[in-house]
C-alpha cells in the first residue's frame, strides 16, 4: 500500500460516519498551487504539476484528464481520493488537496496520535544539518537552497529540470534519473513534497540510509504524517489553511506560496515522536 492509501484508510478510519457524508465546495487548478475546500469548510492545496501534463496544449486531448468541472461541486470527497495514485497528474493533485483538507479535519477534531503540531514554524529550521553531514536536497526549493548555499559543506540537489537552478548551484547539480547513489550516500535527505503527486517519493525513501535525517516539506505534505514516520521520515512540513476562500481566489487568479504563507495558510511542522 502506498503512503497515499495508507493515509486514506487512516482519514476514513478516523472520521468514521463523517467521512462519507464530506463532499467538495470548490476545487481550484492553479499554475503553481491547486486548492480544495470541503463542505465542512477545511481546505488542503497540493502542487499543481503543469509540466506533467500531457498534451496540455490541446483541449480536446486533455479534457478527460480532469475531474469533470460539472460535476466536482458536490462530490463525494471519497470518490475524488480515488484518484490519489493517478497517472493523471492535475487529478492526482486535487486528490491530494482533498487528503490534506480530511487531514485537517482529524486535526481539528483533535484526532492525533503520539506526535506534536508546531504553527508559524519554518520545517527548514527544524531539519538537522550541521555542516560536516551531507545533505541531498530532492527538488529545487528556494529556502532550502539559499541555506544550503549559506552553510557550504558537502551537498547535492537533484531536479529534473536543471533550468530551475542558478549558475553557483549547478555544480551541485544531480539529474533525477541518476540519483539513487547521492541518495544513498547522504545524511540528510530534504524532499519536497512534489515527490507526492509524481508518486516518486516511496522509491526514493526505499534508497535512503536507515539512520539519514529525512524531512518532506512544502504545502503538499500537509497529511497525517503517520505513513511517512513509519518510512524513516522525522520531519514533516506542510500548512494549515485558515483562510479557504480568500486563498482559493489567491490561486485562481495565478498566486504563489509567496501570496498565502503565512496569512492565509500558516506553515505547520509535525516531528516523529523519540
Amino acid at each position: 500500500m502506498t503512503i497515499l492509501e495508507e493515509t486514506a484508510r487512516l482519514v476514513k478510519g478516523k472520521l468514521a460516519a463523517e467521512y462519507e457524508a464530506i463532499t467538495v465546495e470548490r476545487l481550484v487548478i492553479g499554475v503553481f498551487f491547486s486548492g480544495l475546500k470541503l463542505s465542512n469548510g477545511c481546505a488542503g492545496l497540493s502542487y499543481t504539476p503543469v509540466k506533467d501534463v500531457p498534451e496540455a496544449v490541446c483541449c480536446p486531448s486533455s479534457a478527460g484528464r480532469i475531474f469533470n468541472p460539472f460535476k466536482i461541486k458536490g462530490m463525494p470527497a471519497a470518490e475524488v481520493l480515488t484518484a490519489l495514485n493517478s497517472n493523471e497528474p492535475i487529478k492526482a493533485a486535487a486528490a491530494i488537496a482533498a487528503l490534506n483538507a480530511l487531514s485537517a479535519v482529524c486535526w481539528e477534531h483533535g484526532l492525533t496520535d503520539d506526535y506534536r503540531i508546531q504553527m508559524d514554524t519554518d520545517a527548514v529550521d527544524v531539519v538537522r544539518m550541521p555542516a560536516d553531514r551531507s545533505v541531498a536536497l530532492i527538488g529545487a526549493f528556494v529556502p532550502v537552497l539559499r541555506k544550503l548555499k549559506a552553510r557550504g559543506g558537502r551537498w547535492w540537489v537533484i531536479e529534473q529540470d536543471p533550468r530551475t537552478l542558478k549558475s553557483d548551484e549547478l555544480a551541485h547539480f544531480v539529474p533525477a534519473d541518476q540519483s539513487r547513489q547521492t541518495i544513498a550516500a547522504a545524511d540528510v535527505l530534504i524532499i519536497t513534497g512534489v515527490t507526492l503527486v509524481n508518486h516518486t517519493l516511496e522509491p526514493i525513501l526505499e534508497a535512503a540510509r536507515p539512520d539519514a535525517e529525512i524531512a518532506v516539506i512544502g504545502p503538499t505534505a500537509s497529511l497525517l504524517p503517520d505513513a511517512l514516520f513509519k518510512r524513516g521520515v522525522r520531519v514533516m512540513g506542510g500548512v494549515r489553511v485558515q483562510k479557504p476562500d480568500e486563498l482559493l481566489d489567491v490561486l485562481a487568479a495565478g498566486g504563489s506560496g509567496y501570496h498565502f504563507f503565512d496569512r492565509l495558510a500558516p506553515r505547520m511542522v509535525i516531528e516523529r515522536p523519540s
